[in-house]
This record gives structure tokens, sequence and C-alpha cells, in this order.
């Protein structure tokens, strides 16, 4: 009597099923990240970060134009005095962005100016154990940069 040998059928999944599954997660989670919508901490950041290079705008157009140049925030948003209207945008990415405390920067006309520095916060995230704040500074000689908060500071609320 000959014995017939059944083979298992295999088991597992083929590469092009798996190259199928890989390809339908990269869709999805592709999709998520892009319909997720931007935290307060990106939005405060971004604004941090379009301030420096309006601040920066700032100072060289008073160097150029030998101006003093003031910056301060206004109820709707912040204002640079001592430049042509209009020159500069004037409001906040965010609406929640507000400078801490009351800020006044002068922005030249000497090539040195001095030291100076400020934070940002969003106001949407007050008492919030994820509010953080956004130190703008110079040291009078180098451009307006987002720097590191001293830890003291990161500690309050």
């Amino acid at each position: 009597m000959k014995f017939i040998e059944a083979r298992a059928a295999p088991r597992g999944f083929t590469l092009l099923e798996l190259i199928v599954v890989v390809a339908i997660v990269a869709m999805a989670s592709a999709s998520v990240t892009l319909a997720m919508r931007d935290s307060s901490q990106i939005l405060l950041e971004r604004d941090a970060q379009r301030l420096t290079v309006l601040l920066e705008s700032a100072r060289a157009q008073s160097r150029a134009t030998g101006m003093v140049v003031r910056w301060q925030p206004t109820a709707t948003g912040f204002a640079f005095s001592g430049l042509a209207a209009g020159g500069l945008p004037s409001k906040w990415l965010s609406e929640s962005t507000r400078p801490v405390g009351d800020v006044t920067l002068f922005l030249g006309p000497e090539a040195m100016i001095g030291a100076q520095a400020f934070e940002l916060t969003d106001t949407s995230q007050r008492g919030s154990a994820q509010a953080q704040n956004v130190r703008i500074a110079t040291d009078g000689l180098r451009p307006f940069s987002i720097r590191p908060l001293p830890l003291q500071a990161k500690n309050t609320p």
C-alpha cells in the first residue's frame, strides 16, 4: 500500500500582500498627519520665528534710514513705530499669542543696540500644565533669536 503524502497548504502572507498592507498603513498615517491641526505650542513657535525675522528686518530698515524704530504690542497685534505704515505685518499668526508683561523694543539705528529680551505666551494655554513660553532675545550685537528659558521661569505657573 502506498502512502500518499499530503502537502500542507503554505501558511503566511505573500510578499505582494505584505506590500499592499504596508502601503495602506502608510497612506492612512499620512492622511492622519495631514488632518491633524497645529498644536498651540507649534503656533507659538511659528509666531516667535516670524517675529525674530520681522524684528531684524525693522532693525535693518532703521539702520538704512537712520531713524529710531520702536516695536511694541498693541491690542490687536503689534506695531513698528518709525517705519512707513504698512511696511511690515502687524498681526500675530495665532490670535492667542501675546507678549508677557509690558514690552517695548528699540531697534536702532546704531549697529549695536542694548541687550533686549522678552517672552511670548499662548493665552489659550494659560494655567494649563502644557503651557509654555518662548523667549526672544538679542545681546545687542547678534540678531534676535529664540533662546531657552531660564530654569526658574519654566517651573513657575
